[in-house]
């Protein structure tokens, strides 16, 4: 009988020979067996030991991705009311200053002219790609969204940005006229004045949207065309835009402040994405329409031989920046830049017109952290700020309220960098 005191657990062990500086550890042979002993004390500490380092090191990442999960859900959180935080532009020159939800300077836009009293937009249409997807309503809780008073499932919210579009241009510009592109299949119910549904047959699906905007863009040009042949002499401007946005000054003036553009497109300081398609304009000229027609069907053969994974976003936005600066003559260091400029890009005129005033997004794109500029004409409300633009336009046109433009787009500069419910 064994003592257990006296048990040890024993291994054999194969130990070559070592020199260390000349030195021999071990005994000359090339080879030799050892046996290693362990006390059983010493053994289940040591297993002990491990069990205790293992179960800590899972507890720890365990914890760091519960952090981490909570982190994630933190900055995706959506928020279905407004929420206001400091207006960007603090004791900037010629940019809005707020106080809360009240300007205490004024847009030039409002200071020239009273909004409601302008006759501008003549000779102007904006044209937008629009249609309706029907399978996105199940009557669900979650589906439904309310705005006011106002309670809208996903059809009714996306016709909703769709009116609220339109009443902003003919708030800001009445003798413009509004064209809706889309899907013959779609069923808009539509009622305003100086608005029309133009379908075209095309794919409309989520993730070929993009892709079919600029087809859609490409025959309604043609179209035009045709229609110029036919009744010469007859001039209307096109300003082609995301549905998303609210036009808060005369965009038409560009028409006659900038007389040899074909084409205007809007550009930011940034590398990967410096054009944003959500504001194209043509010249309705002719010339205009025709040279404008061959850039975008251009922009269409870069988009599907180069850019088809990135056809649900993006595509057409990388496609364009490929049209521009593949010509060897365009400085990209341009787009550094804040003012308009004018460049030849394959036989077209085209205008460049800086984001911060015709395409303003709150709060993405360089420089527009920076504020509002007092100039801003167009406020694009894309990503997760559809709610906001419903919002703005309630606090705009609330009967128990005096508030003006100016106003009104402080309520979006100081709310626009949260992420809302749709």
């Amino acid at each position: 009988m064994h003592d257990l005191s006296s048990l040890y657990f024993c291994r054999q062990v194969i130990t070559d020979r070592i020199d260390y500086k000349g030195t021999s550890t071990f005994p000359p042979q090339s080879s030799s067996g050892m046996r290693v002993c362990v006390g059983w004390r010493q053994f289940l500490l040591f297993v002990t030991l491990v069990f205790f380092v293992t179960h800590f090191l899972s507890v720890l990442e365990l914890h760091q991705n519960s952090n981490a999960k909570d982190s994630h859900q933190k900055k995706t959180r959506k928020f279905d009311h407004l929420v206001f935080g400091p207006a960007a532009g603090e004791g900037l020159p010629n940019r809005l200053q707020c106080k809360g939800i009240k300007a205490l300077n004024k847009t030039h836009i409002s200071s020239v002219f009273n909004i409601s009293d302008t006759r501008g937009g003549d000779g102007v249409a904006f044209v937008t790609v629009f249609t309706v997807y029907n399978s996105s309503v199940d009557g669900r809780a979650s589906d439904s969204s309310i705005v006011g008073k106002v309670l809208y499932n996903k059809v009714e919210r996306s016709m909703a940005v769709l009116n609220t579009f339109i009443n902003f241009i003919q708030m800001t510009m009445p003798q413009s006229n509004t064209i809706i592109l889309t899907d013959p299949a779609s069923s808009l119910p539509l009622k305003q004045n100086r608005v029309m549904v133009y379908p075209i047959q095309g794919e409309y699906s989520r993730n070929k949207l993009m892709l079919q905007r600029i087809r859609s863009y490409i025959a309604f040009l043609e179209e035009k065309l045709e229609e110029q042949s036919r009744k010469p002499g007859q001039i209307s401007h096109f300003i082609f835009t995301d549905s998303d946005i609210a036009v808060v000054g005369d965009v038409g003036q560009i028409f006659s402040k900038y007389e040899n553009f074909h084409l205007a497109l809007t550009f930011r300081n940034n590398k990967q994405q410096p054009l944003n398609s959500g504001f194209i304009a043509v010249r309705g000229t002719p010339d205009g329409i025709l040279r404008a027609k061959i850039f975008l069907e251009e922009v269409l053969n870069v988009y599907t031989s180069k850019y088809m994974k990135a056809s649900r976003m993006l595509g057409d936005q990388l496609a364009l920046a490929w049209v521009i600066k593949s010509h060897a003559s365009f400085d990209a260091k341009e787009f550094s830049r804040h003012e308009a400029f004018l460049e030849e890009i394959g036989g077209a005129s085209v205008l460049f017109l800086p984001c911060a005033v015709y395409n303003w997004t709150p709060p993405e794109g360089a420089g527009q952290f920076h504020g509002m500029p007092l100039d801003v004409k167009v406020v694009h409300f894309k990503g997760s700020r559809k709610r906001l633009m419903l919002e703005s336009w309630n606090f705009l046109n609330s009967s128990s309220s005096s508030h003006d433009l100016s106003d009104m787009l402080c309520l979006i500069l100081s709310s626009g960098r949260t992420k809302y419910d749709f």
